[in-house]
């Protein structure tokens, strides 16, 4: 099961750290709630996240939401628990990402040139490869090896044209560039320079429909929260939204 910590205003009297189970949008947590004021002490709140996590880590918890507004390195080391990856869910919205930088930029239109670097193929690169081609004339696609059975595909299914292996004049010239995996000699001058592999790197906005945003709790971290329901199946592509107006 995964785990959940979020900050709780709390009243004077009730437990300082309360645990249980909470379902959100149908998938199930561990969930510890942190009373935390605006008055309390931090050397007092990094107690109640220690017993927070200690008694997360006795119900099977290794992965958890971290609360609202809170550093990974906060967590305690000899605790045993990690932040939920946001990996799969920098990847559900790629397309849509890409999409929503430009935008930003003042950059429309299909006649948009996208590089993107990938390791190997696999679903999601495919699905992004394919999502991207749809929308753009121009996808400059760069892999370690393999890719030209998914450019026979499209130009079959879909009528479009993936360029394989390009140099790095035209990876240069793209108006974005989509990093799956580091890719040496990829510089980062393009106007939209997304590396998807780098978790530290901050997500974009992403909003839900109302009916399922109205489910999400307060006091815990957005997007691990919408990490870890992406991960439990809750989640499907189309249903994250990104909001355009923000410069990555």
């Amino acid at each position: 099961m995964l785990g959940m910590m979020m900050w709780s205003p709390g009243r004077r009297g009730k437990r300082s750290v309360i645990v249980g189970e909470r379902c959100v949008l149908h998938a199930r947590f561990a969930c510890a709630e942190i009373r935390r004021t605006e008055t309390t002490p931090e050397a007092v709140v990094r107690r109640r996240v220690r017993s927070a996590a200690r008694r997360l880590q006795k119900m099977g918890v290794t992965e958890v939401v971290l609360p609202a507004q809170f550093p990974e390195s906060s967590l305690p080391e000899d605790m045993g628990l990690r932040p939920v990856s946001t990996l799969a869910l920098r990847r559900m919205v790629v397309s849509d990402w890409v999409r929503a930088a430009l935008e930003s930029r003042g950059i429309s239109g299909t006649c948009v040139r996208i590089a993107v670097a990938a390791e190997t193929l696999n679903g999601e690169l495919v699905r992004t490869v394919t999502e991207l081609s749809l929308r753009y004339r121009y996808v400059l696609l760069d892999l370690e090896h393999g890719g030209e059975e998914l450019t026979r595909h499209l130009r079959r299914e879909y009528g479009v044209s993936v360029l394989l292996s390009p140099s790095a004049e035209q990876v240069e010239a793209a108006e974005a560039a989509v990093l799956f995996a580091p890719r040496e000699g990829w510089s980062g001058g393009n106007p939209v320079f997304l590396k998807i592999w780098d978790e530290r790197s901050p997500l974009p906005t992403l909003v839900l429909p109302p009916t399922m945003e109205e489910q999400l709790p307060e006091g815990v971290d957005r997007s691990g929260l919408l990490a870890a329901l992406g991960r439990a199946g809750v989640l499907r592509p189309g249903q994250l939204h990104v909001v355009s107006g923000e410069r990555p």
